[in-house]
């Protein structure tokens, strides 16, 4: 997630971002074929189950590779901004732009994955996202930048995706909790440490518009690498070659959706708001003048997002959405306080609770989908829940780095914090009713 909110950064679920973000998920040929892939599928059922211990840890990985790379920009756009003469718009409109490629690669390519199979449209992802990295490096001017960003959207739409989708399925008989777990936990740990890693590289590497992203370069060649031991999830009698078709919900799992759809709403928009701002808002709060800040502000957003699915997974789906939205609520009214306040402890101990906030929400959220989705159209159900994560980590990001302009970074996170708060509200109904259906439907089995 990238920053536009101030000239400093806005969200991008991908990183969930400064221009941000990046909660989720938020989610084409026939398969390459690798001697693990191949003995898995004449083994059966059981080799699959021996093998998708390391396949599940590389798919997660794939989830957070992709947001860390879309946070690992927001640290870095101040400095561009500077060297480049680049005005807050422009950087809003950057952000934008990878928003926008996210979006239209989960529109067109959200079921390739359910007809081509999974690993070979994750790779394809991780392709594209390897020539986003070379972009960057290269960039001189902001047409590299906004090339790179479109690259960047398209190939994490891909990756996500098909990514979520197969690990719904690696785990499928077992344990189903474990893949909502998975993805939130790679999501939140992959905005954090990508935030902190820019931060980071830009305060003490040689080159720091060049370093951060021969990292990210090295790191997406040896997950590529390692997918080509991943086991196809998807049968090969079900793969009918490169097929493209519009993302979608089936009408008997609109209501799960719905709630779903509200409470990663909800998640994702507070990190691309709070992504967006962190560039200005944590220096200011924090003394300082340090890159530092806005990295270790990110971090303690995503850190504290990665404990709730640890901590409380045997809560029902609907009760994690239920208290997600009430850390929402008042994360987002104490980070109010802290600003008129002037608090740097408030400041952090509220993004600690929003991060715990999101960590709920999403993780409910995930968990509701993924149990609802038909095992034919998963890819097809993920990234229309991956389509709305990602309006909602951009769409307001990319609106507070223009009110930003005008209003500044304080009354900016003040007004879209109430309209958060407001849906955060709204959320609570539909999703304490559905807690009281399945707890009715439970005890009359």
């Amino acid at each position: 997630m990238n920053n536009a909110t101030s000239t400093a950064s806005s969200p991008d679920p991908s990183a969930a971002a400064s221009p941000t973000t990046s909660p989720t998920t938020s989610p084409t040929t026939s398969p390459t074929t690798s001697p693990a892939s191949t003995a898995a599928a004449s083994a059966g059922p059981s080799a699959r189950r021996q093998a998708s211990g390391p396949a599940f840890a590389l798919t997660a990985g794939v989830i957070g590779l992709c947001l860390a790379a879309s946070a690992v920009p927001s640290p870095l756009y101040r400095l561009y901004a500077v060297r480049w003469h680049l005005p807050t718009s422009t950087v809003t409109l950057i952000y934008a732009t990878y928003c926008l490629g996210v979006l239209a690669s989960l529109l067109v390519f959200g079921r390739v994955s359910d007809t081509w199979g999974r690993r070979p449209v994750v790779m394809t992802g991780l392709s594209g996202l390897l020539v986003a990295m070379g972009l960057f490096g290269f960039a001189s001017g902001a047409a590299w930048l906004f090339a790179a960003r479109a690259v960047q959207g398209l190939a994490t739409g891909i990756a996500i995706s098909a990514s979520g989708a197969a690990l719904l399925e690696l785990r499928q008989g077992r344990d189903p909790a474990t893949a909502s777990l998975a993805n939130v936990v790679a999501s939140a740990l992959g905005v954090g440490a990508g935030g902190l890693l820019g931060a980071v590289l830009l305060q003490f590497a040689p080159a720091p518009l060049v370093t951060p992203f021969v990292v990210l370069a090295v790191l997406v060649a040896v997950l590529l690498l390692g997918m080509t031991t991943v086991p196809e999830t998807v049968p090969r009698v079900s793969r009918s070659g490169l097929r493209i078709a519009t993302p979608g919900v089936p009408r008997q799992i609109r209501a799960p959706f719905v709630v779903a759809g509200l409470a990663i709403t909800c998640a994702w928009s507070i990190i691309g708001i709070y992504l967006g701002l962190a560039g200005t808002l944590a220096p200011a709060l924090l003394h300082t003048a340090s890159s530092l800040a806005a990295g270790l502000a990110i971090l303690a957003l995503g850190g504290a997002s990665a404990v709730p699915p640890l901590v409380a997974r045997a809560l029902p789906p609907a009760v994690q959405i239920v208290w997600g939205t009430l850390a929402l609520i008042g994360g987002i009214a104490s980070m109010a306080w802290s600003l008129s306040a002037d608090s740097a402890v408030l400041f952090v101990a509220a993004s600690v609770v929003i991060g715990i906030g999101v960590g709920f929400a999403m993780f409910g959220a995930l968990r509701t989908v993924g149990a609802a989705a038909p095992p034919d159209g998963r890819a097809r159900v993920m990234a229309a829940f991956y389509i709305v994560a990602y309006a909602a980590i951009s769409l307001p990001a990319v609106a507070a780095g223009f009110v930003a302009q005008r209003l500044g970074a304080e009354a900016t996170f003040q007004i879209f914090g109430a309209g958060i708060v407001a849906v955060s509200v709204g959320t609570l109904l539909p999703a304490l009713a559905r807690h009281r259906a399945q707890h009715r439907a439970q005890h009359r089995a």
